[in-house]
Formats: C-alpha cells, sequence, structure tokens
C-alpha cells in the first residue's frame, strides 16, 4: 500500500544531512517549526478547553430535554454540532503536532501579481479564524507541489455546483520553489528542493518501514499519475489497471478522502460505499481510512452489495455459494445482453398495445402517446410502468370528464378502469423470472443446465446469479429509484466476471465508480476480468469516463520484483510489465526440506528471525486448501498464529490462501509449495503464483 517517490534529477538536492544545519536556510525552517508547534500546541488547549465546555452544555441540555423541556431540543442539536465540531479539530491539531507539514510551495499568481509561500500538511492548521496556516493536502493549491514543476503552470478549482469538470475555474502561477521536509517527532532531519516531489533519500526510508508505517508518510509522496486519480472529477467513473505494488488500493483511500473534503456539499458520508471480494481485504482498507479523516462509509462484500440492492426479492432462507468454474458463461457480457434481450421482449409483450377507447368519453391513451411515454423511461420497470399509466390514464379520464353533464360519470369511468394496468404487474418473485430466462438460454444454446436449475430451485446462488436477478429484479420489478450510492470504490475488481459491473452501473445509473484491479493478477481465471475491454467498451464507454494505467510498483525490493517480473511475463502475456522502485533487499530466498514436517519447523525459524529483524506482518501463502490446513494446524504447535477469520487484517503471522492476500502486503512472505515450473505454460498457475510473490514487502522465502 506504498506510494513511491520520483526520484529526484541530479543537481536538485540543494541541501542534506548535517551540512543543513550550518546555513541560514535550515534556521529559518527549524524556527518555522517551532513556530508551527507552538501555535499547534496553543490550538491544542483551546480546543480541549472548548471540547469540555460544549460537552458539559450539551449534556446539560440533554437532561433538560429528556426532562420534558422539549423546546430546547434545536438548542442541544446545535450544541451537538458544536461539539463534534471542537472535537475533531483538536484530534486534527494532535496529529499535526509531531509532524505538522511535509511540503512547502513558493509561486506567483500570474493574476494577482501576489507572491505567496505555502506551506503542505497532512491536516489544514488555522492560525486564526480567517487565516491557515498550514494548507491540508487536500486543497486545490496542493495538487501544484504534487503535479507541477518550477516554472509557469496552473492550478484547478472544482465548480462543486455542478456535474461537469470542465467548469473549473483554472488560476495561472509561476512556481518558483518546491521543497519536501523529513519530520519525525518534531524534529527537522532534513529538506530537499527539487523539481518534483521528493528524492530517493527519503524515497528508501519510506518504503523500507514496515507495512504499518503511517499514512502521513504516503500522503508526502503521492506521485504524479496517482494525484491524477485521486483528484480525478468525481461526476464519472474511472477504471485503473495497476501491477501489483503500484499503489491502487491508497490511491482509492485517498481519493475517497479527497472527495469528502472538496466535495462535502455533493456527496455525504453515507453515499460512499468500499466493496471488496473479502471480509480481510475490506478490514485492511477501512482500517487506514481514519487516519485520512473518513469516518461512516460503507463497506461490503461484492456479494453483499448485491444482494442489499435487490432489498426484498432476496429471501432469508437464500445461500450464497462460490461460482463454479464450469458455470463461468454466467459471468460474461453475452448472458447479460441475451438477458437484456429477454427482458426487451417480455417489456414489448406486456406495454405493446395498450390503447384505450371508450365509447362514451372518447380516446383516453393512443398507441403513439403510449409508445412516446414508455420509450421516454428506458429506467422505469415494466411494473413501475404499469403504475404511472393508471396514473395517466385517471388524469386522461378527468380531463375527457370535465364539463361533460351526465351525473356521476366522472365516478363511473374511474371505478370502470380503476387498477386497469396494475393489476397486471408481475406478482411472482425475480427467482422464477430468472428461470425463465436460464430455460430460453439453454434452449437457444442447447446446454444441460439440469444442475443449476437444480440448485437455483434450492435457493443456492452463486455471485453471477444474484448480479442476473439484479437486472431483472431493475428491469421488472422495482418500484423506484435506487439512490443509496452516490460514489462507489472497487478494489481488486479482475475477481469479478462484467455481468456484475454491468448489473450495478445499469441500477445504479446516477452512481459514479472508482474500480481499482489488475487482470494480471485475476485469481478466478475462469469467471474473472483477463482484460479490460468489456468495462471500457460496453459497459463504462461515457465520453467522460477515463481508464488509467499504474505501471510503477512501489511495494517490493529490487530482488522480490524481478522475481515477480518473469511471473508477470506469464501472467499478463507481455501486455503489462513491473516497473520497479530502486530498492535494494535481500535475495529472494529457496529453502529445501526433505518432509513437511522439516519444511515446518524451517518456517517457524524463519519467522522467528524476522520478527527479531521488527517485522510485524507476516504470512505463509498456501496454494491449496488442503496444505493450508496441514500449515496452521502444525505450524501452530510452534509459534503463536493470528486468526484472520476472527480478527481480520492486523499484525502477527497468518496462514491464508492466495485468494485470501488480494489486496494485502506484508513485511515478510513464505511460499508453501510453489509450482515454479507449471505456471510458463499454464495462465492460471501464473496469475496465482504472481499474486502470492507481490505481497512480500522487504523479504520473500520459497519454501519447497
Amino acid at each position: 500500500m506504498q506510494i513511491r517517490m520520483q526520484r529526484v534529477k541530479k543537481g536538485r538536492v540543494i541541501m542534506a544531512g548535517q551540512n543543513q544545519k550550518k546555513t541560514e536556510e535550515w534556521r529559518h525552517e527549524e524556527q518555522h517549526l517551532c513556530e508551527c508547534r507552538a501555535l499547534i500546541a496553543a490550538n491544542i488547549k483551546e480546543y480541549e478547553q472548548q471540547f469540555e465546555k460544549r460537552h458539559r452544555e450539551t449534556k446539560n441540555l440533554f437532561d433538560e430535554v429528556q426532562s420534558g423541556n422539549v423546546e430546547l431540543y434545536d438548542q442541544m442539536v446545535t450544541s451537538r454540532s458544536l461539539e463534534e465540531h471542537s472535537l475533531n479539530q483538536l484530534n486534527k491539531n494532535k496529529a499535526a503536532y509531531d509532524r505538522p507539514f511535509f511540503g512547502r510551495i513558493d509561486y506567483r499568481n500570474l493574476e494577482e501579481k501576489l507572491y505567496e509561500s505555502i506551506y503542505i500538511g497532512k491536516h489544514g492548521v488555522l492560525k486564526d479564524k480567517i487565516n491557515v496556516e498550514i494548507v491540508d493536502w487536500r486543497a486545490p493549491i496542493a495538487s501544484v507541489y504534487y503535479e507541477n514543476e518550477i516554472g509557469e503552470g496552473c492550478y484547478e478549482i472544482p465548480d462543486i455546483g455542478v456535474r461537469d469538470e470542465g467548469r473549473s475555474m483554472q488560476y495561472r502561477i509561476d512556481l518558483k520553489l518546491k521543497r519536501t521536509y523529513d519530520i519525525e517527532d518534531g524534529a527537522l532531519h532534513g529538506f530537499y528542493d527539487s523539481d518534483v516531489a521528493a528524492n530517493d533519500e527519503l524515497l528508501v526510508k519510506y518504503l523500507s518501514k514496515n507495512r504499518d508505517a503511517v499514512l502521513g508518510d504516503i500522503i508526502a509522496t503521492i506521485q504524479k499519475e496517482q494525484n491524477e486519480i485521486i483528484r480525478e472529477s468525481p461526476f464519472h467513473n474511472i477504471i485503473v489497471q495497476g501491477v501489483a505494488g503500484s499503489g491502487k488500493t491508497t490511491v482509492a483511500m485517498h481519493r475517497i478522502s479527497y472527495i469528502m473534503y472538496n466535495y462535502k456539499e455533493r456527496f455525504t458520508s453515507n453515499e460512499f460505499c468500499i466493496v471488496g471480494g473479502s471480509d480481510i481485504l475490506i478490514d485492511y482498507i477501512t482500517g487506514g481510512l481514519p487516519e485520512l479523516d473518513v469516518y461512516d462509509v460503507k463497506h461490503l462484500r461484492m456479494d453483499q452489495i448485491l444482494v442489499h440492492l435487490l432489498h426484498r426479492e432476496w429471501k432469508k432462507k437464500y445461500r450464497i455459494t462460490e461460482p463454479s468454474a464450469n458455470q463461468a458463461w454466467k459471468s460474461k457480457m453475452l448472458f447479460a445482453e441475451k438477458l437484456e434481450e429477454y427482458m426487451q421482449m417480455l417489456r414489448s409483450y406486456i406495454l405493446g398495445n395498450c390503447v384505450i377507447y371508450d365509447e362514451e368519453i372518447g380516446m383516453l391513451l393512443s398507441q403513439k402517446n403510449n409508445d412516446n411515454f414508455i420509450n421516454g423511461n428506458p429506467a422505469c420497470s415494466i411494473n413501475r410502468l404499469l403504475i404511472m399509466l393508471d396514473e395517466r390514464l385517471r388524469s386522461r379520464i378527468r380531463l375527457q370528464c370535465a364539463g361533460r353533464d351526465e351525473t356521476g360519470i366522472y365516478k363511473r369511468k374511474l371505478s370502470q378502469y380503476k387498477n386497469y394496468f396494475g393489476s397486471h404487474c408481475y406478482q411472482g418473485n425475480v427467482v422464477n423470472l430468472y428461470v425463465d430466462f436460464l430455460q430460453a438460454f439453454a434452449q437457444a444454446y442447447d446446454m444441460d443446465i439440469s444442475h443449476v436449475l437444480k440448485t437455483i430451485r434450492q435457493g443456492i446462488f452463486d455471485v453471477y446469479d444474484i448480479a442476473a436477478m439484479l437486472i431483472i429484479y431493475y428491469r421488472a420489478l422495482q418500484k423506484k429509484p435506487d439512490e443509496e450510492f452516490g460514489q462507489i470504490f472497487i478494489d481488486e475488481a479482475q475477481d469479478f466476471g462484467p455481468i456484475v459491473y454491468y448489473a450495478l452501473h445499469t441500477v445504479l445509473p446516477d452512481c459514479f465508480f472508482t474500480i481499482m484491479g489488475d487482470v494480471s493478477q485475476n485469481v478466478n481465471y475462469e469467471c474473472g476480468m483477463n482484460d479490460w475491454s468489456d468495462m471500457t467498451q460496453k459497459i463504462f464507454r461515457d465520453g467522460k469516463d477515463s481508464f488509467k494505467i499504474l505501471a510503477k510498483s512501489y511495494r517490493n525490493t529490487i530482488e522480490i520484483s524481478n522475481f515477480a517480473g518473469k511471473i508477470l511475463h506469464s501472467a499478463s502475456k507481455g501486455t503489462y510489465k513491473i516497473e520497479p522502485v530502486i530498492r535494494h533487499g535481500e535475495p529472494v530466498q529457496f529453502v529445501d526440506s526433505i518432509s513437511v514436517e522439516e519444511a515446518v519447523g524451517m518456517s517457524a525459524e524463519i519467522i522467528g528471525r524476522m520478527k527479531a529483524k521488527g517485522y510485524e506482518t507476516m504470512a505463509v501463502i498456501c496454494f491449496t486448501e488442503e496444505d493450508r490446513e496441514i500449515v496452521s494446524k502444525r505450524l501452530s504447535r510452534q509459534i503463536t498464529l493470528t486468526d484472520a477469520a476472527k480478527g481480520g487484517f492486523s499484525k502477527g503471522v497468518l496462514v491464508l490462501n492466495v485468494s485470501e492476500t488480494k489486496g494485502l502486503e506484508f513485511d515478510c512472505v513464505l511460499l508453501w509449495k510453489p509450482d515454479l515450473t507449471g505456471y510458463h505454460d499454464n495462465l492460471k498457475t501464473a496469475k496465482l503464483l504472481y499474486v502470492a510473490a507481490t505481497r512480500a514487502l522487504h523479504e520473500l522465502f520459497i519454501v519447497n
């Protein structure tokens, strides 16, 4: 989850190490750091007092309301809001105290001819109610630090009132200085001036830390290609193909933080949802969000969000099973396209002839008007259109009966045509419609799907069944649009077939998606995605939707990257290559043994040595479930293991299969009995091995 720092051009580092301490510039920066910390300390004291005062006021008002003084309720709510604001500012200042800032930019505003010097930090710090002492990294001006080179350039302030990023305000500047600081525990260790964010000395320092390194380090080292994705307009969809260790997960986390900071008037936190393939991956992602000032964001597994969107159509008695490789056809776009054709036929059959002519009062609904109405509401389900046609019919009856002399004709006609269309609404469940479609699909393609139908009738579904049923629900049964989600972030997207994304994008047309993945890491080879063509050509094909590539890997050492790079050539058929950051470490080590017992003993010994080095996260990765059970049982007799099923992702030693490690990283990894010969000719084996090998940050062992 590391974000790298780009290499500095030779000659751009003007100060380093002990030499800095002798300069006037050093003394100036050290004095400024002391002044900032003094301000933050004063802020902390003020906000502590403010919070305590407002907390007492809120408690007193709450007690009054509980006692029956209900007219004080609004005052209590306001007091509670002020209390939360004080606590938020207190926490921000406390978090900023040890490392107030990491960057500085000096520039001249070319429009206003003003010279500005701005310090940038993980948290914004206020000097008073009006003036900002340290700018938050998410602020628009901070993009200059991440993207601009010395000289003339520009930055944009997004217009949050529109859905068109073209309306952003652009400001021209002349950048004079870009400086990166190395600050730890309130002490200045160095600073570096460059045309880019920082230099190799800081790069190696940050990337050499344990996996548990603070996100403040990562924020300081965001690179241009990553920053562009983070700050991309939230009003269109983004697909990111990134090699292992390219920072996909971290970029997604920072993008959530950026959008929530800059578009708080447009999106609330409960409109955001993080989607992953496993609980351990979601736990891994969400564990870092508070560091980025992100709270109250929903998070669901892929199967959970699909079930959630089915609402009452999903019954408690239903069960979810893993997809089967021999039923991979359900995951493909062809299946989704044929389902849409089937639903369109059903729509035409039910709504094709809705002409109503009454002998007494004339034409109520003509074919032309009905066609225009139905074709003008493609997002409405069949049942919803039938209800709306009833509403149109009542309006026409009212119009046609207006001014007529016959007594009671209006009420009589309303009674005659009551629920005329609504009585045709489908009253069955989505499963029955799905079974009907499956039978038609099987007949068209001469397939034997008896086993599929049997499991479905037993109430057992895989994620692709649920996606198909969600499309049916949306086209046939949905009563009103689902507006719960505004921003959905999907990690390890390649592990699911395109029908899942087609279903989500179809059912949530006003929601925007940030989709992160690496088709070279598709461990569900038959059902998942091995390329992005369906996603970019058939699903997310709006002119504003974008496809980005992150090719640089910042996670592994050169030694691990070179080992993984040979596997990647087979896993991606040469399409994607790793561009590793230059960070050397220990060579990949091969451990041979004559028995399982000896291999377990040697693994325990290696783990002990790694703990002595200070490594906090370690994993033994197995390629079969049988091996995982054997290793877990025998290794637990010698060392303490962490149970990911109970505690999610945490420090310690985990024994996992390959699919469980997706999106995760560890200080040290042991691969248990990998196939180092068969992957050359087997794409599926190559992908599994590539995923497993690239989980290691610092040291990788191959246990044979």
